[in-house]
């Protein structure tokens, strides 16, 4: 075994502070009081029901993740966060349609008394979106200094003793880093005039690293991949990630592809469609925001499957995404793929996926596992990008001169080994040869 990290203990109040208190939010923060309260078990989530196994395997070592490294427990985690609609938690999220009435209504009196503070939002950013509930400021840096007097207020008020942020909002227009996005200077600059290469969620963002709050950023905007707040994270030790919540059809590519590459079947293309009708889908049917979210769904088959390399059987993929608005079909999303792949001398096969899923109950897990594993990642003095964290991420963020790792069973392992590292004990190879010495 190894010396371990120095982890700080959680220690009092976690607050988990959300841009958008939609689908998404709503239904992370019904779930974990009803699962609180001894009503429901956190499916999904790795952090309270996934296992590590620790040494060989003959011994027989493999606690759940929460009883082997510190995290925040359930009962001591607050909820908070923006949007631009004033409903409370329970109206929003009986507005959102994800959860039963049953299960609404045993958490009713609790979701009520989360109500959303006003947000940062400009609709030149989210076209078709629109709400009551937003802040008013004579720039950018004011609306920013607002949201940090927010987080501020928030915790005081609920006597926390750590903060999270976790982007659960919408998919904003299409961005590419830009000279206003280089350094802390230019984008404090940019901020205070306005500059239309400075989001909304780039606001919470510099927000949060600002009062030295860890930032995860759940939709595939631009937001804090961008140099001026990678590097502001860094100076302040906080760390960040991003982007993209992996839920429906981009979860099964990455299970999939990686298959595929593993017993070298080659691939002509990937054909995949979406029908969803909450609001997640009508933003989208904007086709700047749809440009966010293609550049984010398109870009794991490329490096899992790795064309250069294997030029033969993957260098000519038709790779096409589509993602349709259909309001009856709620958040109740169907994810559509045609696989056309080839085996030995060439000869075509094909595979069909018909996931009939549901985005947010997808969702929800990972904006509690990711709350509780930046919050430790603080506390460990881990700063900057988490690639670790790549697992939950459609388009993980990492350094600028790697390729990001899309392969789900890779990700798995290096986010294990993390803890593992983390805790001083042995990182795991699966190469076993000892057994047969």
């Amino acid at each position: 075994m190894r010396r371990p990290v120095s982890v700080a203990p959680p220690k009092g109040k976690l607050g988990i502070l959300m841009p958008g208190m939609g689908a998404v939010g709503t239904t992370f923060m019904a779930g974990v009081e009803l699962v609180r309260r001894g009503q429901s078990v956190p499916v999904g989530s790795l952090t309270q029901l996934g296992t590590i196994r620790l040494g060989k395997r003959t011994e027989a070592r493999t606690p759940k993740i929460k009883d082997f490294v510190p995290l925040a427990k359930l009962d001591d985690l607050v909820f908070g966060g923006w949007d631009v609609f004033k409903d409370d938690a329970y109206q929003a999220a009986s507005n959102a349609g994800v959860l039963d009435a049953k299960d609404l209504g045993k958490v009713q009196k609790f979701l009520k008394t989360i109500k959303p503070m006003k947000a940062a939002f400009d609709q030149h950013y989210v076209k078709n979106l629109s709400g009551p509930n937003v802040k008013k400021g004579k720039n950018k840096f004011d609306l920013a200094e607002q949201l940090r007097e927010d987080i501020r207020n928030f915790k005081k008020k609920n006597k926390c003793d750590r903060l999270v942020m976790v982007w659960c909002a919408s998919t904003e227009t299409f961005l590419k880093p830009q000279d206003v996005h280089k350094d802390l200077k230019s984008f404090e600059k940019g901020m205070r005039s306005n500059d239309p290469s400075i989001a909304p969620s780039m606001l919470y963002a510099y927000a949060a690293i600002s009062e030295g709050v860890p930032f995860a950023n759940g939709a595939p905007n631009l937001t804090v991949d961008i140099p001026a707040l990678e590097d502001y994270a860094k100076t302040k030790g906080v760390p960040i990630g991003g982007k993209d919540f992996k839920t429906g059809q981009t979860l099964m590519k990455t299970i999939l592809a990686p298959g595929f590459k593993a017993r070298m079947l080659g691939m002509n293309g990937w054909f995949s469609t979406n029908i969803l009708g909450n609001r997640d889908g009508e933003v989208l049917d904007d086709p700047g925001s749809f440009k966010t979210k293609e550049e984010s769904k398109l870009g794991a088959l490329e490096y899992i499957l790795q064309p250069k390399l294997y030029p033969d059987l993957y260098g000519t993929i038709h790779h096409k995404v589509r993602i349709n608005y259909y309001p009856p079909r709620g958040d109740n999303k169907e994810g559509w793929d045609n696989i056309d792949i080839f085996g030995w001398l060439g000869y075509p096969m094909q595979i069909k996926v018909d996931f009939l899923c549901r985005d947010s109950i997808l969702a929800a897990p990972i904006v509690l596992d990711l709350a509780l594993f930046f919050d430790l990642a603080k506390r460990a003095g881990m700063h900057g990008i988490q690639e670790w964290l790549s697992f939950y991420f459609k388009s993980p963020m990492c350094a600028k001169e790697l390729y990001p790792e899309h392969d789900l069973f890779i990700q798995s392992m290096k986010l294990k080994n993390t803890l593992r590292w983390m805790m001083g004990e042995d990182l795991i190879t699966h190469l076993g040869a000892e057994y047969y010495d």
